[in-house]
């Protein structure tokens, strides 16, 4: 695409962003209540009921909700056993609940906003980058059978039997990877339905697929290291999920040296308290699920960690499930891991060391935070 083909698709995208933000109570769009609030358009269907899943059709586009996300982490090692982190998330968001007829082939109602991050633990780096267009002209899309979403050159696409092909590259970084599935989906909440708050329809429908044999290349600065590790698959549809007083939330999805995987997510209110619709996920060895009430999990702070930026965010965590016996210490592999991207979030990886019933053990996550800075 040339130059001024991409600068009028900015521009476009930008503008119709705008206008669509603009009707959320004023809320700008780098703020998630905006991006994720209750004030959705009410001819997008909701997330209400509980609804069976299929596999893979799921794995594909929900296009009468107003957005989706495909988000991928992982801690991945080379051969030399140095530690690294990536996130490639691709999100869908729709400007309208349907796209009225127009003889511009321009014309879409879809917006695909990818961001990539890779951790370097060695040298205590973090790379970000992020790529935004509309769903016209095969810029970004996605699509069921087979299963692909991408945008541009960037790409999360089905592989052989249950596996995945990750592929992103930035000026100075990327990632090409391949994933196979090592569990099931396991679906959260009441079924799969993710109830976020009190109102019907503030909910979203929400799988995982927790562990993930990952084996690749990632690049930095045209350096290619061979690696290999876990990945962990958060798939989230929905059309509204924060309430007017739900600002943020901080996120743990853990995978534990005993074959167990911890997915917890701990929602904030303007108060900075955390909320009563907090909930997670116990995935255990043999795959079967648990879930986890806000009142059975315990997140308390250790560390903070200052943006340059402006954002105090919290930097180390103890996280206990007392009926599972499991008290964790979570610390970041580098402090700053923050995307200074459309929103600003900090998503980083992890490491995990405490005890499960009296016994040693330590793990590796992600934990993503969301609502600490403007």
């Amino acid at each position: 695409m040339n130059t001024a083909g991409r600068i009028a698709g900015l521009v476009a995208v930008l503008l119709a962003a705008a206008v669509a933000f603009a009707q959320q109570q004023d809320e700008p769009p780098s703020r998630l209540s905006g991006l994720l609030g209750q004030d959705a358009d009410e001819s997008f269907e909701k997330a209400l009921t509980p609804r069976p899943f299929s596999f893979p059709a799921d794995h594909g586009p929900h296009p009468s909700f107003r957005n989706e996300w495909w988000y991928f982490t992982g801690n991945l090692d080379d051969e030399d056993g140095r530690r690294f982190g990536f996130e490639l998330t691709i999100f869908r968001f729709a400007l309208t609940p349907s796209m009225p007829e127009s003889p511009s082939s321009w014309r879409s109602n879809q917006i695909y906003i990818a961001h990539l991050a890779v951790t370097d633990a060695e040298r205590d780096d973090f790379h970000v980058a992020q790529r935004y267009s509309r769903g016209a002209l095969g810029l970004a899309g996605a699509q069921a059978e087979p299963f692909r979403v991408w945008l541009e050159d960037w790409e999360i696409a089905a592989s052989a039997g249950d596996g995945w092909r990750l592929i992103a590259r930035d000026a100075n970084f990327g990632v090409d990877l391949e994933l196979e599935a090592l569990r099931p989906p396991s679906l959260n909440g009441e079924d799969g339905l993710s109830q976020k708050s009190a109102e019907p329809g503030n909910a979203s429908y929400y799988y995982s697929i927790t562990r993930l044999a990952t084996n690749g290349i990632l690049t930095i600065d045209d350096k290619e290291y061979e690696v290999s590790g876990l990945s962990w698959l958060d798939r989230e549809w929905s059309s509204s999920a924060l309430s007017s007083d739900q600002v943020g939330w901080d996120w743990f999805a853990l995978q534990l040296s005993d074959g167990t995987d911890l997915m917890f997510y701990q929602l904030r209110g303007r108060d900075g308290m955390p909320d009563e619709y907090s909930a997670g996920t116990l995935v255990a060895i043999d795959s079967q699920v648990s879930h986890l009430t806000s009142a059975e999990v315990q997140v308390r702070v250790t560390d903070q960690w200052q943006s340059d930026d402006g954002g105090l965010y919290p930097s180390g965590w103890t996280l206990t499930v007392p009926r599972s016996g499991l008290e964790l210490d979570i610390r970041p592999i580098v402090a700053d891991q923050e995307l200074y991207t459309t929103v600003r979030y900090w998503e980083g990886a992890v490491d995990v060391s405490g005890t499960r019933n009296g016994q040693p053990l330590t793990g590796r996550g992600y934990v993503e935070l969301t609502g600490y800075a403007e």
